[in-house]
């Protein structure tokens, strides 16, 4: 491959996202799969992945987890590179946590309607219509929206950080209205809510998951608790990305309707091989399933690229970093006791 090619490709990296390599050979099946491997090594480089990326991506990692289990990795990891297979708040917090080492990311288009709905600039407008407020953020938003919290959480540890605020001090829970309605109630404390939420966890139907769970009497739904009040109310189990797997796993139920991102049945069914998964019904009756086409941006063939040339690589400007790191340090202080 020409000098001339890798230059044009990365010259269109903000458009695209990702290393559009058409004219080189990029292995295929357990090549590939030993190609990356090979990389690694190499490169004294870690794989995080998320529960919801491919399969044959989770497969790869060095380490698969939610929103807390990774950050803790990306934390405590004492590799050169760290190649974050989830979407960009995720690989944007792996670089606010470990500045001097090298951050990429395999498609920077990997977003997250969540993020994409909430600004730094929002928050400080709530903050000055409710100046006595704490900001508890999710961590499912960008870095200039962080460096607005006080605190950031995660559906892991939502409820153990909201429990520990000032009980005397209003709180303003961005950017999911679902999970913050949710932490609400089971918590008793009054917030302010963003207007926003998760476009995955929003399509499912209550409708059709009322008939799949007629259907199926013997089954338990399980649910997320970004989804919407209507589906919780249904459902037997709420928890997080974690919580829903390990419930899954330990719970003697055989079947269960899983009502989150249908990436995760993939490590369900590791756990859990002779246990019926049934994905929980979206409003779309073309569709059995609820996938996050940002997730599924990142690819085998995009974390080779990303590997080989260590781009998209994440860049963040230090004095944003360092005021980003704040609520994530005081989140994973207040989270020690969570496994």
């Amino acid at each position: 491959m020409s000098t001339e090619t890798l230059e044009k490709a990365k010259s269109t990296l903000p458009v695209k996202g990702f290393l559009d390599l058409k004219d080189i050979d990029i292995p295929q099946g357990e090549e590939l799969v030993k190609a990356i491997l090979k990389l690694k090594e190499e490169k004294n480089a870690v794989i995080l992945a998320h529960y919801y990326q491919p399969g044959e991506i989770q497969d790869i990692a060095d380490f698969l987890g939610d929103s807390l289990q990774l950050a803790r990795q990306a934390k405590d990891t004492d590799a050169d590179m760290i190649v974050f297979c989830g979407v960009h708040f995720m690989a944007e917090a792996a670089k606010i946590l470990n500045p001097t080492k090298k951050v990429v990311l395999p498609d920077t288009m990997a977003g997250c309607s969540l993020a994409d709905g909430c600004s730094g600039e929002g928050l400080r407008k709530m903050r000055e219509q409710h100046p006595n407020a704490l900001i508890a953020t999710y961590i499912n938003c960008n870095a200039e929206t962080k460096a607005e919290s006080d605190i950031i959480v995660t559906s892991s540890n939502a409820e153990t950080v909201i429990e520990a605020l000032p009980k005397d001090r209003p709180i303003i829970f961005a950017p999911d209205k679902n999970l913050g309605r949710y932490l609400s109630q089971k918590t008793g404390r009054d917030m302010i809510l963003w207007d926003g939420s998760c476009i995955v966890h929003e399509a499912f139907s209550m409708e059709r998951i009322a008939q799949q769970l007629a259907d199926n009497p013997d089954a338990k739904l399980i649910a997320h608790p970004e989804s919407e009040e209507s589906v919780l109310k249904l459902a037997h189990f709420i928890g997080s990305t974690s919580a829903l797997l390990n419930y899954v796993e330990k719970e003697d139920c055989q079947k269960f309707i899983i009502a989150t991102e249908e990436g995760i049945l993939h490590e369900m069914r590791k756990r859990a091989p002779h246990k019926e998964l049934i994905p929980a019904l979206v409003f779309d009756e073309s569709c059995n399933c609820s996938e996050c086409f940002y997730m599924k941006r990142n690819t085998m063939e995009k974390l080779y690229l990303c590997m080989k040339y260590e781009l998209p690589e994440i860049i963040i400007e230090e004095e944003l970093r360092l005021r980003a790191l704040k609520p994530i340090e005081a989140m994973l202080d207040l989270s020690k006791s969570i496994k």
